[in-house]
């Protein structure tokens, strides 16, 4: 049993970068967690010597998760398990999040230690909305896959972050301005780090920069949401209504595609009857 913290998952954030992230809290738990779930053992005894401690570590990863992750629950019934990863908050684009479902499942305290976040600190970079975002990780590699995953997120209205590793940065770039419109974008790398840099613009124009120098370095993407729509058309509109009418009756049909298309219910109703007539 831990003097120090009562028994429990900690789920502890690390500098992405700079050590001096590292908050004061985050010391203290790693300092006295009777062991430290992480990515890579070599990563994190850098961190443990920063702050002048030797813990117990075991690996924890995609690879040996479902093994593993038994025998850490057992642990936290009397125990101060912390998890980390090599970088940032836990659980972002990692397997943690089932640790802490497996936790809570065995009536375990689990308790978390906010502090970096690559993506977070990208966003607020790249002078693009804060108000709506949404992190989408890695991603596909193939080129199909990858498509499909841009089309899916094509309409939605909140700015785009995605990691990115450097070699494949243009293609992604590209793809992006394939599938959601040449929008602006930022490149961020280095976050934290001395030769921090988020570059801004389109993202065919970043495309293009990056096609033949790929950077190194941890990468975010930042894309902005897609412009206001343009206004439906008394086209689209007759469209929508015949193609209505032919399952609802005329106010319904013209409730319908008032909703759909963002036009004045009324003027859809009186053009659906000239159109059923």
């Amino acid at each position: 049993m831990n003097a120090e913290l009562p028994p429990g998952l900690y789920i502890v954030a690390t500098p992405i970068g700079n050590l001096g992230d590292l908050s004061p809290r985050a010391a203290q738990v790693l300092a006295n967690a009777d062991v430290i779930a992480v990515e890579d053992s070599r990563v994190t005894a850098k961190l443990l010597q920063h702050i002048g401690a030797k813990r117990t570590m075991t690996p924890y990863h995609d690879h040996n998760a479902e093994a593993v992750r038994p025998g850490l629950v057992a642990r936290m019934g009397g125990e101060v398990v912390a998890l980390v990863s090599d970088a940032g908050t836990p659980l972002i684009s990692d397997p943690g999040y089932k640790l802490v479902r497996d936790a809570r499942a065995a009536g375990h305290n689990v308790v978390t230690v906010p502090g970096p976040c690559a993506a977070v600190a990208a966003l607020t970079l790249a002078g693009l909305p804060t108000d709506r975002f949404l992190f989408l990780g890695f991603l596909p590699p193939k080129a199909g896959a990858r498509a499909t995953a841009i089309a899916e997120v094509a309409s939605v209205r909140a700015t785009l972050i995605l990691y990115e590793s450097g070699p494949r940065l243009a293609v992604t770039l590209a793809a992006l301005a394939e599938g959601l419109g040449d929008r602006e974008a930022g490149v961020a790398r280095e976050i934290t780090k001395r030769f921090e840099e988020c570059v801004t613009g389109t993202l065919s124009d970043l495309a293009a920069r990056y096609a033949d120098a790929p950077p190194r370095g941890e990468i975010v993407v930042i894309v902005a949401p897609p412009g206001e729509p343009e206004p439906a058309s008394e086209e689209d509109a007759d469209t929508a209504l015949r193609e209505a009418l032919t399952r609802l009756p005329v106010s319904k049909a013209a409730g319908e595609v008032a909703k759909k298309l963002g036009l004045d219910r009324r003027e859809l109703y009186a053009r659906a009857m000239e159109l059923k007539g």
